[in-house]
This record gives C-alpha cells, structure tokens and sequence, in this order.
C-alpha cells in the first residue's frame, strides 16, 4: 500500500492551497446528500404550511444553492471555482421524519466540486434547523456525504 499524504500540507507542515494547474480541464460533477432529522409534528408542521419562518424548503434550496457559490469563502484552501450548475432539493420522509437533502453541482474545470455540494447540503440543513428550532429542540443534521463524483482521477457513484 502506497503511503498517502494530505494534500493540503506541505513537507514543512505548513497549509497551503493545491496546485491544480497540470490537471486537465473536464467536466466535474459531485453530487451529496444528508438529511435533518426531527419530530414528526415538525414535519407536520412545514407539511401544512404552518411553520413560523414561513416557506422552510424553499428557503433552505436556495440558501443551498447561494452556500454552493461561496464555498470558496467559507473553506479556506478551496479553489474558488465558476459553477455552471448547482442544484438543490429537500424532500419530506415521513418515516425518517424529516427531510432528504440533494446537491448536484457541475463545473468545468482542473479541480472537483465535492466541497460545493457538501457545503450546499450542510447550509441547507443548518438553514432548516434555523427555520424550525422555535419548535423543535431535537433536530439533528446526519449524514452528510458524497456520493458520487465525475471528472477526475478517483471517480465513483
């Protein structure tokens, strides 16, 4: 087995940002997923269109997606890259309870988007837990992942 090494660490211990610039330019897609786990009358409530923030999916899709865009501000040693799509859905399980959440963003590029679709499932979960803690102590953010990738060396899902 080959001895691996972070990336982001130089042989002098020091943090820096990868060189990606031999790589080639491809399409990149990452896709992710996670899920906000919560009371079954929480979901009753954004079900029935009662919650006290008003439109609780909708907003967390699109604070998602504006995540997504910025992920290069938040991360310190992402490249800050041009999206050509980022899409983001939250679907209702009653028997989670709770919600799915999906990204899917594409760019293309020498470098992946598994950061962006990470980042716009994390923000979209955390923005529904914003958006329902008034009624609900219990909520919790799992598993949250990729689950697959397109465009470069290790490509999966």
């Amino acid at each position: 087995m080959t001895e691996k090494s972070l990336s982001h660490v130089g042989h002098d211990g020091r943090a820096h940002m990868v060189d990606v610039g031999d790589k080639a330019v491809t399409q990149r897609v990452a896709k992710a997923v996670g899920r906000l786990v919560c009371l079954p009358e929480t979901l009753a409530i954004v079900r029935d269109g009662k919650a006290p923030k008003g439109a609780v999916v909708a907003t967390a899709e699109i604070a998602g997606i504006m995540a997504a865009k910025k992920t290069a501000e938040l991360i310190p040693l992402c490249h800050p890259l041009s999206l050509s799509k980022v899409s983001l859905t939250i679907e209702a399980d009653e028997t989670l309870p709770g919600f799915h959440i999906v990204a899917e963003v594409k760019t293309t590029g020498q470098t992946g988007v598994e950061m962006e679709a990470l980042t716009a499932v994390s923000v979209a979960g955390l923005t529904l837990y914003d958006m329902l803690k008034a009624v609900d102590k219990t909520m919790r953010i799992e598993g949250v992942e990729v689950v697959a990738k397109r465009g470069g060396k290790a490509d999966f899902g």
